[in-house]
């Protein structure tokens, strides 16, 4: 998929003409990193928009006393870096390559020359912004409110959808149970006995770092 077909799927982007994609995807570079890769770390200066063609990124925040909170795990088709991008900020949080993964990425000076002239690409950006501040308040309500089963079920369905929608298909979650536990503002151990109260129902299969899920449809009547 050239660059031009690939920004007409992502949904800052999603609002140009024709034309417009095509002047802005001669702008973009294409990059791959190997799988355990580390694409940027917290703190370091930001300056380029990445959109995955193909592989898996995850996002994710450390402490000093080395722990890790998974903030999201974004698949082909998705999009990461925009806050460094529009601000030219440090970057908030780390990123890693956790499949071999392929990548566009737009530097900030090429982005704010085609932007200056482009309405309507602004006003797609701010939406996607404010999606993602949303989902944001969604998980902090979620954490505070609803029950840990409740918020894993959320969780899984949220990925399977995003890579296999539709509820007779399967494929499986390359997720530990480690990050599921940071997405979702619990612990390790409380996931894990989530999931094997998943697993003696017939809802998911597991295996080493992959939850495959069996019955989205039960599944999704369980957040209900």
């Amino acid at each position: 998929m050239n660059p031009a077909d690939v920004l007409s799927q992502i949904p800052i982007f999603a609002s140009l003409g024709e034309e417009d994609r095509s002047s802005l995807a001669e702008r973009i570079d294409r990059q791959s990193f190997p799988k355990g890769s580390t694409l940027f770390r917290r703190g370091e200066p930001g300056n380029a928009l990445y959109i995955i063609i193909r592989g898996q990124v995850r996002i994710f925040a450390s402490t000093r006393q080395g722990n890790e909170i998974t903030l999201a795990l974004l698949g082909a088709g998705e999009f990461f870096g925009e806050m460094a991008l529009l601000d030219g900020q440090p970057r908030s949080a780390n990123a890693e390559a956790t499949e071999d993964t392929d990548l566009h990425f737009l530097d900030r000076d090429n982005f704010f020359s085609f932007l200056m002239c482009k309405e309507s690409a602004l006003r797609g950006i701010l939406c996607a912004l404010s999606s993602r501040l949303r989902r944001t308040d969604d998980l902090l309500t979620e954490a505070y409110f609803l029950q840990i089963s409740h918020r894993l079920a959320r969780k899984l369905i949220e990925l399977h959808d995003g890579i296999a929608p539709g509820e007779g298909t399967r494929h499986p979650l390359y997720v530990t149970q480690q990050e599921l536990a940071g997405m979702i503002g619990a612990t390790r151990e409380s996931v894990n006995k989530e999931l094997n109260v998943l697993r003696k129902k017939g809802l998911v299969q597991t295996s080493r770092n992959r939850i495959t899920i069996l019955d989205p449809a039960r599944l999704k009547r369980r957040i209900r």
